[in-house]
């Protein structure tokens, strides 16, 4: 992912998230259990934090262009958000509890993800002192 997709996508996400928030503290209160909502602030949080992540790998990308492994960084932590936080979303508002069983592999990409930009910052602090 190029570093300037990077931040649209990041930026994307961020406006989704704030709007989800919102929506899930003002239209769901009413109408969900405080355990979905819960749920609900879950995806929330973890696309805001992931939202970051994205942002601050297009500031990465631009300032290392080589680093190929920070575009794939940046595909892994936008499926995780899609299928953590899709999931999570989707669970709320259907109450469909097998939708929980998915949202691990979100994680999963989380962890690769942030995995693939300690990886990638090792590499480079390792060639820099060569």
């Amino acid at each position: 992912m190029k570093h300037s997709t990077c931040i649209i996508v990041a930026a994307f996400n961020m406006l989704i998230a704030v709007g989800a928030g919102a929506f899930g503290a003002h239209g769901l209160k009413a109408i969900l259990s405080t355990d979905m909502l819960a749920v609900w602030q879950t995806a929330v949080h973890y696309q805001m934090v992931h939202a970051l992540g994205l942002f601050g790998l297009g500031l990465l990308r631009a300032q290392w262009p080589d680093a190929n492994l920070l575009g794939c960084s940046a595909v892994a932590m936008l499926f995780g958000i899609v299928v953590f936080s899709g999931s999570l979303y989707a669970l709320a508002l259907s109450g469909i509890l097998w939708l929980g069983a998915i949202t691990p592999i979100g994680g999963v990409a989380f962890l690769v993800a942030w995995g693939m930009l300690a990886w990638c910052a090792y590499r480079r602090q390792s060639s820099a002192s060569h």
